[in-house]
């Protein structure tokens, strides 16, 4: 039981470092180009990525396991927002079937503790998902401009002197 949860518990931490990653590098190309919305809910996502790092990580070694900190996949190099959102969208929408997958395999293991983590871990991925399938709705419905505004807002705020974030 305690070994396939650490397996398990391990590839979700796999799963969420390259989130991680991912996330913090569309971070870096959405504020380098003004669009502070994205840019933020980018940086929130890691941030809360990190966290769950941290949550799996706490359960691995109450299981007395090892905590494996490798990221599953390298950063992809996108610039494009629409692609950004696309992938952070099919991103949550696996951790969602894997994570239910593995709050099961859990189950039948007995381990209920480690099944409601990753029950847990699935209201959250849910969310992420219905925050960017939204963004890629105002993408559609507005067009270039919804970036376009979003770029505008943060160099009024220059302009007038107010740092951004």
């Amino acid at each position: 039981m305690r070994e396939k949860s650490i397996e398990l518990l391990n590839k979700a931490v796999a799963d969420e470092l390259a989130a991680v990653h991912q996330y913090m590098y569309f971070h870096f190309h959405c504020d380098d180009l003004g669009y502070d919305l994205i840019s933020n809910l980018f940086k929130r996502t890691a941030i809360e990525e990190m966290m769950h790092v941290e949550l799996l990580a706490e359960r691995i070694l109450f299981l007395k396991g090892e905590v494996e900190m490798k990221a599953s996949n390298d950063v992809k190099k996108v610039h494009d927002v629409k692609i950004m959102l696309e992938m952070a969208a099919e991103m949550e929408t696996n951790s969602v079937k894997d994570y239910n997958n593995w709050a099961l395999e859990c189950s039948k293991n007995a381990d209920s503790a480690t099944k409601k983590i990753f029950e847990q871990l699935v209201d959250d991925e849910e969310r992420h998902f219905d925050q960017y399938d939204k963004e890629m709705e105002n993408l559609v419905k507005f067009g270039d401009n919804y970036l376009a505004l979003q770029s505008i807002e943060r160099s009024k705020s220059v302009a007038a002197g107010r740092p951004s974030e």
